[in-house]
């Protein structure tokens, strides 16, 4: 069980306090890490640090990162409190849908701005304390929330939510490359279908139809999400970088 302990170390986990996020940290807080919640809504965030609480040492920071400035506050925020950061979760992220023809411009500015910018600025603030936490045989993790959506082509119109998620695997590669002589990983996940507010609508409406899409069956739950973000941020995933790894019961991958 070794591979997959996590005390003592410290993770920051963006768009935490619900749906994947939320997952995501519990696996991290169970495994042993001390987590860092950051969301734009106070109550949501106070809701999800008591709720968390029961699994272990959890702080809620609130942030709206889909400027530059808010991530460098963010990051400046967990530095008052840590000398170093061993995990990076880029989830927070935005979704819209409009048919072609009505498009607007503003559905690509806040989604590109959250599910793409935000990763690599994020990623770039926290850099001083990622090296920190850095070492050749456990280095420092960076975590990115793709989709399924980015690895084929999705049946709703979601024309720049696909785009960014597609981006934002491309960009996991190359900041891979770039970081690892730094002793930081750089890795996505492209979750399928997870209960979520963002799924919340479209599960409602089509669930049975998705789940039937899937190999396995079914949509995902709590501890799907959780065990990849485990993996990869331990011991067991010290030697995968540049990966996108779906996690989706097949739908995506055996289409």
């Amino acid at each position: 069980m070794d591979l997959f302990d996590l005390t003592g170390k410290v993770a920051v986990v963006t768009g935490g306090t619900r749906g994947i996020g939320l997952m995501m940290a519990r696996g991290l807080l169970q495994a042993g890490a001390r987590v860092y919640l950051s969301a734009r809504k106070a109550d949501e965030g106070e809701q999800a640090r008591a709720e968390l609480a029961a699994f272990g040492t959890v702080r809620f920071v609130q942030a709206d990162l889909s400027t530059e400035d808010a991530c460098r506050a963010l990051a400046a925020a967990v530095g008052e409190h840590e000398d170093e950061l061993h995990v990076l979760v880029n989830n927070a992220g935005a979704t819209w849908g409009a048919p072609l023809a009505e498009f607007p411009a503003s559905a690509w500015d806040k989604v590109l701005d959250l599910n793409l910018k935000a990763p690599f600025f994020l990623t770039r603030a926290f850099l001083p304390l990622l090296e920190e936490a850095a070492t050749d045989d456990d280095p420092a993790r960076v975590v990115n929330v793709g989709s399924i959506d980015g690895l084929h082509v999705p049946p709703m119109h979601t024309y720049s939510y696909a785009a960014s998620k597609a981006g934002l695997h491309h960009l996991t590669r190359v900041l891979a490359k770039e970081l690892g002589p730094r002793r930081i990983t750089v890795n996505a996940v492209a979750p399928g279908p997870f209960e979520s507010k963002m799924m919340a609508a479209t599960l409602d409406a089509f669930g049975t139809e998705i789940a039937a899409r899937a190999p396995l069956g079914r949509i995902g739950r709590p501890d799907d999400m959780a065990g990849v973000v485990v993996y990869l941020t331990s011991r067991a995933g010290a030697y995968v970088t540049g990966a996108v790894v779906p996690v989706d019961g097949g739908i995506a991958t055996t289409r």
